[in-house]
């Protein structure tokens, strides 16, 4: 007899490949098991007008909906992008059973036709707008295009790629318009999951644009006392991303940050040796600081834990609490 593993997940295109790459590796795993998709259309996803803060972030806006269905034992387990699950908090009941083997953790731009790359450089961005809703990429485009106008920008990947094709405005939740977009900035692993990589131009190198913690990776999360399902879970979780989870998520929760702050964190591995990079940034990309340290692979929450105190020895609570939601 199969083992019922129901699965929720919002139910953008990226979502459900990326939980269909669960289901996949969970049937392989254990011929047992029959993994159920179960499709969730959460506030995030719902409202493409206003921005994420009043909905708690990305975390209450893609994560509270699902969560609260797994508590209520409607599932067995759900699939997280682990850089939109809140780090610096614990959801009680909950656990991270599994993450997958990371994607490319980059960042990268997509262009409106007749637009290009070197004309974007040269011009400083004066002229141009570049549409995200990630405070942390705006920050960091103001630092690569310094005349840059960046605009608040949502929808699934390719809802993004298919307004930025249309020329179409964004919609404000004051009623007001912004755009159209020239550029855009987005997940590299994001494209990759859609079928748009070829629309890449360039790909942000960690030292043009730190990515955000846990980007590129899957997460599964489930209920603490699923014994069943975290059993199954263990026999796909990815130790390298178990590390860098750990590390990077480390320096969020030392931060004690908000979905409001532009703040980025991002690990390697070379041997037995791990080396964590992380930044704080102003929203408008003028303050910028910046730590990195290297250690041993197997204390990844050490290393994230001094790699945060750095940054707050440089003051990044201060740039943080400015950006805070009063």
């Amino acid at each position: 007899m199969k083992i019922p593993v129901r699965i929720g997940t919002r139910k953008s295109v990226m979502a459900l490949a990326q939980t269909e790459d669960i289901a996949s590796q969970l049937r392989a795993a254990a011929d047992e098991l029959d993994p159920e998709i179960v499709r969730f259309e959460t506030v995030g996803d719902s409202d493409q007008v206003s921005k994420l803060l009043p909905h708690g972030g990305k975390g209450g806006a893609f994560v509270a909906e699902i969560r609260a269905a797994m508590l209520r034992g409607e599932l067995h387990c759900a699939m997280h992008s682990l850089k939109d699950m809140p780090a610096n908090e614990e959801t009680p009941g909950l656990i991270v059973a599994a993450t997958l083997a990371r994607d490319p953790a980059n960042d990268s731009m997509v262009l409106r036709k007749g637009l290009t790359l070197d004309e974007l450089r040269k011009s400083r961005g004066k002229g141009y707008t570049i549409g995200t809703n990630a405070v942390r990429r705006a920050a960091y485009a103001k630092r690569l295009f310094p005349e840059v106008e960046v605009i608040h920008f949502r929808g699934a990947a390719d809802t993004r790629i298919r307004k930025l094709d249309n020329r179409e405005k964004q919609r404000m939740p004051d009623g007001g318009e912004v755009g159209p977009a020239d550029a855009l900035i987005m997940a590299r692993s994001g494209l990759e999951r859609v079928g748009f990589v070829d629309r890449i131009v360039h790909d942000f190198t960690p030292q043009e644009m730190l990515p955000a913690a846990g980007q590129g990776i899957v997460a599964v999360e489930c209920p603490v006392h699923e014994w069943q399902t975290r059993k199954y879970l263990a026999l796909i979780d990815d130790p390298k991303a178990r590390m860098f989870c750990d590390a990077e998520r480390e320096v969020l929760w030392v931060l004690n940050g908000h979905c409001n702050s532009p703040m980025a964190a991002y690990s390697t591995i070379n041997g037995s040796e791990m080396t964590l990079s992380a930044s704080v940034l102003d929203e408008a990309g003028g303050l910028f600081i910046e730590a990195t340290r290297t250690g041993p692979a197997n204390r990844p929450r050490e290393l994230g834990r001094s790699v945060g105190l750095d940054l707050l020895d440089k003051g990044a609570a201060a740039i943080i609490e400015k950006t805070r939601p009063e």
